[in-house]
């Protein structure tokens, strides 16, 4: 381990739906469309999209967070 090392568990979720903390519980496990930005709907993410998570915690005056952290989903190796 070393300083910047980010560390995570899991997925850390509120109880009301603007809380959801992934895609699998925002679909509910692929049973329920979820609106994107731009109006286009998903249920899992598709090979080339984009993901971004930022992260902030405490009150206005004293946030702390990681900044924005991004990765794009490949397609998988087919041999």
């Amino acid at each position: 381990m070393r300083t910047g090392d980010l560390l995570g568990s899991g997925t850390i979720s509120g109880e009301g739906d603007k809380e959801l903390g992934s895609l699998l519980e925002m679909s509910k496990g692929g049973n329920r469309e979820v609106l994107l930005r731009g109006m286009e709907v998903r249920k899992w993410l598709l090979d080339g999209d984009t993901v971004t998570l930022t992260g902030v915690a405490g009150e206005e005056g004293a946030r702390v967070g990681f900044g924005e952290c991004s990765g794009k989903v490949e397609s998988a190796i087919v041999y």
